[in-house]
């Protein structure tokens, strides 16, 4: 495939992206958190060559479009140049491991929706510069597409609809303690349990209002908004699973360990040394890093698997994280399709170990997760990869709209502040399907 790489004018993604969002299948992957280390580069995927989606596992067909079309990257540009986007559910882990599948709750989400792409909108934020990189036909069809964006107009905060939780407060309480007493009986060390928000959404109220929103509270460097496969997906996620570059280097950077942001700068201080220093936060991310460590010794070469960060303090704009590293190197013969399925879904919101965790998940939650604590990104055609974990995600299907909120569950949890730590990580998407701009 001849490729084209044409400049693009526009520097702002969320303004080039907003006439695509209700393509039949269009991909922002959006570096939101900008001026942020984390936040370099965005991307802007439309017009697929293939649709891959349904209820099955997608690793063969995924493994196939990827060899058929292995390509180098250029150099000197952003490292996705044409390949697959879009997302993973939570709900693959059972092609991959013998758990028990979720009683069935509306939504019905299809298990994966990914395009393959011949041209992909690239933008270096830290260089200010956009192009759009792909085969000579579509790279200048998606530059046309691109070039003359209308102005956004101010996010509408004025549409708003209450989500409800599926459990009362008291009964989620009441599953947290019996994940309690599943650790204390030696069953798991620590398992990840949340609790889901579902809400009808208004006609009015676009699915990319509700993003734009998430996305004013609290910016994300792994941000995105998937329109396709009928329905959406918005994120606003901190968290990279795997990123693996094309001499198949692979890192992952679990988080564990959450407070909330102070209301000024003393308090905002005072929390994040009180996650630095808790015992139990840090003590849930190190379980995690084990376990991400043991995923990638799956794949990886003997004695390259490193863990170069622990548990280290990073400062989001909606809370503060405990964030570890995990580094590795593929062996011989393997790629990205290989280090995913060695490590799918996340540790970080399943639990140690993974398969009982997600058995205790399958029992105690009340509704699948489906694009919740799975996984969205790209996969390119030089066979690099970028994914996050698709936490603090909201997805619409049907007209319903969905919201899931975990954290990690261990020997010392206290269900109450459990509880409340799942408010704070579902905190801006609760406020953007809430409208009334505070």
């Amino acid at each position: 495939m001849i490729r084209e790489v044409l400049d693009l004018a526009a520097a702002d993604a969320v303004a080039a992206f907003a006439p695509l969002a209700d393509d039949p299948l269009a991909v922002l992957l959006d570096s939101a958190a900008l001026g942020d280390p984390r936040s370099r580069f965005s991307y802007i995927c439309a017009d697929p060559v293939e649709v891959l989606t349904g209820a099955d596992a997608p690793w063969p067909r995924l493994r196939d479009v990827l060899a058929r079309r292995r390509q180098a990257p250029l150099p000197g540009l952003p490292p996705f140049q044409g390949g697959v986007a879009g997302w993973l559910s939570y709900d693959l882990g059972g092609t991959l491991e013998r758990v028990p599948p979720h009683r069935v709750v509306p939504p019905a989400f299809p298990a994966f929706v990914l395009g393959v792409f011949d041209a992909v909108a690239a933008f270096d934020h830290h260089a200010g510069r956009a192009w759009v990189v792909g085969e000579a036909k579509a790279a200048r069809r998606l530059h046309a597409r691109l070039s003359d964006p209308p102005p956004l107009p101010p996010v509408d905060w004025e549409l708003g609809v209450p989500a409800t939780p599926d459990l009362e407060r008291t009964e989620y309480m009441a599953r947290i303690a019996r994940v309690v007493d599943y650790i204390r009986a030696g069953d798991v060390f620590q398992a990840n349990l949340a609790q889901r928000f579902a809400a009808g959404l208004p006609p009015a109220l676009a699915p990319f209002t509700l993003y734009r929103r998430m996305r004013e509270r609290a910016p994300g460097p792994f941000s995105a908004y998937v329109a396709g496969g009928g329905m959406a997906l918005a994120s606003v996620s901190p968290e990279r699973f795997l990123a693996l570059d094309t001499q198949g280097h692979a890192e992952s950077r679990p988080i564990k360990g959450t407070r909330r942001r102070g209301g000024d700068p003393a308090e905002d201080a005072a929390l994040a040394v009180e996650l630095a220093a808790s015992g139990k936060d840090r003590a849930e991310n190190l379980m995690i890093l084990d376990l991400m460590r043991n995923d990638l010794g799956r794949v990886c070469a003997i004695g390259s698997v490193k863990a170069p960060q622990r548990m280290a303090l990073e400062t989001f704009p909606a809370v503060h994280h405990l964030v570890s590293a995990v580094t590795g190197t593929l062996r011989p013969g393997l790629g990205a399709v290989d280090l995913v399925r060695a490590c799918f879904p996340p540790g970080s919101i399943t639990g140690a170990p993974k398969v009982r965790a997600m058995e205790i998940i399958a029992e105690l939650e009340s509704a699948p997760r489906g694009p919740y604590c799975g996984a969205f990104g790209w996969i390119a055609d030089s066979g690099a990869m970028d994914l996050a974990v698709a936490i603090r995600t909201l997805a619409v299907k049907d007209g319903m709209v969905v919201v899931h909120a975990g954290g990690g569950i261990t020997a010392d949890s206290v269900p109450a502040a459990e509880c409340d730590e799942t408010l704070v990580k579902a905190a801006p998407m609760l406020a953007a399907l809430a409208g009334g701009r505070p």
